[in-house]
């Protein structure tokens, strides 16, 4: 997933991937647990998001 805009709050901008490590409900609606990883695979956020902060990514091998 990418984030589609800026949480200054855990110093995460527009755009950074992470990956989905676990499906939670927060409050009675669903949230993500979200881990942010550098290219090395160290952790440098981990939060729960709604789907709302998020994109989904795809990675297709074939063409369409």
């Amino acid at each position: 997933v990418a984030l589609i805009e800026d949480l200054p709050g855990h110093s995460l901008t527009k755009g950074q991937i992470g990956t989905v490590v676990e499906h939670l409900e927060r409050n009675g609606e669903e949230a993500l647990l979200v881990e942010f990883a550098d290219d090395q695979g160290r952790t440098y956020a981990m939060l729960d998001l709604t789907p709302d902060h998020l994109i989904v990514l795809h990675r297709k091998i074939e063409a369409a």
